[in-house]
């Protein structure tokens, strides 16, 4: 079930399977926002950066000469670069997108201290406790979110081992919401257990209240809150004295930069030679100049005051709401949304197959889009006039829509329903 038409092909499936639909050598560029591999969000699509084997798909539909411009996340770039490059890609440079936006994801380590069980056994007592709960516990997880008033909970009090990786054990007000709905009694453990988690929320939620400083609303609208006025923050007094000890520790920098990796696929010949023969092989510097016609550099801003001079680079904020969600005004609510492209033989790359249904909301519920400018510029950097962008890991559709944008054709491939059918909207 695709959606096919004289300058787009989005495909429905898994992108390695897909890609197979496509002729050997006739996209002109790939511009692509693939999982990081970080698991964001907890989602199941984020488990690992894509393998060798769906570079080596990619590779083998791009021309010769064709570049690859491929999202990564800090962590996990190296593993990324390497499976493209070990699909035979030549690496040529890493672009960094930077922003100032980014949320910090740092554990504060005094208040963990505060929060834990007295004894310091707490990840031992968790999954102790999340191996008994999934197996005593009658409710679904959205079932155990509802009845104790909790977004996500469930998800941490039946993370049980071998995958578990944030078991959690609840307080003892969640847990007597949730005892009527446990086979068999209670053992005297779980009791104890539900006791010293609280003994530990004790601690945290009287730690002493010292100052406080206004977070801007934007910091919380990037981590969709959706915050329409500044939020204090407040500034809190160690409990514990193990905790006052580690007060001002955490676990991590706040994140400012994405990396981008720029590789090519070899040719036999001299570049004059393989532009002429293919269309690839190059880089739009002229169309891609910074202000003042500075020639195009490998860093790409959010225009920050942190960041530095801003006329010397490209500028391209994170993506906003009206951004993410233009396109969407049609999408049906309720009902499934029939989106049919053209019958099968008036479509390019190969006529692959024809025609998807999906249900939806109107919002952009995807949790990584990029924005269209930034898209935009890195098509218009990596791709002939008239050529066909490939995005293998199309999401919701940030690539197809800038592509067309920029007077480019595309090809897209989305595994999930949903992100298809919002891309769908986007992309028309």
């Amino acid at each position: 079930m695709d959606i096919l038409d004289i300058n787009k092909v989005l495909l429905l499936g898994d992108c390695v399977e897909r890609m197979r639909d496509l002729g050997e050598n006739t996209v002109d560029s790939v511009v692509t926002d693939p999982p990081y591999g970080i698991e964001f969000m907890s989602k199941g699509w984020d488990k690992g950066v894509p393998r060798v084997e769906v570079w080596e798909q990619v590779f083998r539909v791009l021309k010769p000469g064709g570049h690859l411009l491929c999202f990564a996340g800090t962590r996990t770039q190296h593993r990324m670069c390497c499976n493209v490059e070990d699909a035979g890609f030549e690496i040529r440079d890493m672009l960094a997108w930077v922003y100032g936006s980014g949320f910090p994801k740092s554990l504060n380590i005094s208040k963990a201290i505060d929060k834990s069980e007295t004894d310091g056994r707490r990840i031992d007592r968790a999954y102790r406790f999340t191996e008994w709960f999934v197996k005593a516990c009658t409710l679904t997880k959205k079932e155990i979110n509802s009845v104790t008033s909790t977004s996500d909970m469930a998800r941490h009090w039946t993370d049980a081992k071998p995958n578990g990786k944030q078991p959690d054990i609840p307080t003892r007000d969640k847990f007597e919401l949730l005892r009527p709905h446990i086979c068999g009694g209670v053992p005297e453990w779980v009791e104890y257990s539900v006791d010293e988690r609280s003994r530990g929320m004790e601690n945290f939620k009287n730690r002493e209240v010292i100052g406080s400083r206004p977070v801007p609303k934007t910091v919380y609208k990037n981590i969709g809150v959706g915050a329409t006025h500044n939020i204090n923050h407040d500034y809190t007094k160690p409990r514990l004295s193990q905790a006052e000890q580690w007060d001002g520790w955490g676990t991590a920098l706040k994140p400012a930069l994405e990396p981008i990796t720029l590789a090519r696929k070899p040719f036999n010949s001299t570049v004059a030679e393989n532009v002429l023969t293919h269309g690839t092989g190059g880089l739009n510097i002229d169309a891609c100049q910074a202000p003042g016609d500075r020639f195009p550099a490998n860093f790409i801003h959010d225009g920050c005051d942190p960041v530095g001079e801003s006329s010397r680079f490209f500028y391209c904020a994170k993506a906003s709401k009206a951004d993410r969600e233009e396109g969407l005004e049609n999408l049906p609510t309720k009902s499934s949304a029939d989106i049919t492209g053209r019958k099968e033989g008036s479509a390019g790359l190969n006529n692959p197959r024809a025609s998807v249904t999906a249900k939806t909301d109107r919002a952009n519920i995807h949790p990584t889009v990029k924005p269209t400018d930034l898209m935009r510029y890195l098509c218009r950097l990596v791709t002939p006039p008239g050529g066909w962008v490939l995005d293998p890991f199309m999401g919701s559709g940030s690539t197809g829509k800038a592509a067309l944008l920029e007077g480019f054709n595309f090809a897209g491939c989305e595994l999930d329903p949903e992100y298809f059918n919002i891309a769908a909207h986007r992309i028309g």
